[in-house]
């Protein structure tokens, strides 16, 4: 059982990794990226390693996401 659920984990880790590489909008890449690394905590969550979980959960999911969506919010997108 718990294969599968690496295996899921894996899948989706790829495509988000791919998706996040080939879309032409920063912001879904961006949001695409925090979605790998909350994958990331979720998969060191199931190899019994919690505080690794919550650190890459804090700064990688969150901290980072948000600092590049303020980035991203300062500067002018083409599309306007």
């Amino acid at each position: 059982m718990i294969f599968y659920i690496f295996l899921i984990i894996f899948i989706l880790s790829i495509l988000s990794a791919i998706i996040s590489i080939t879309v032409k909008d920063i912001l879904f890449s961006v949001l695409s990226l925090g979605f790998l690394s909350l994958l990331a905590s979720i998969l060191f969550l199931l190899m019994n390693a919690p505080d690794v979980a919550i650190t890459e959960a804090a700064v990688g999911a969150a901290l980072t996401t948000v600092i590049y969506l303020f980035g991203i919010r300062r500067t002018e997108r083409e599309d306007k």
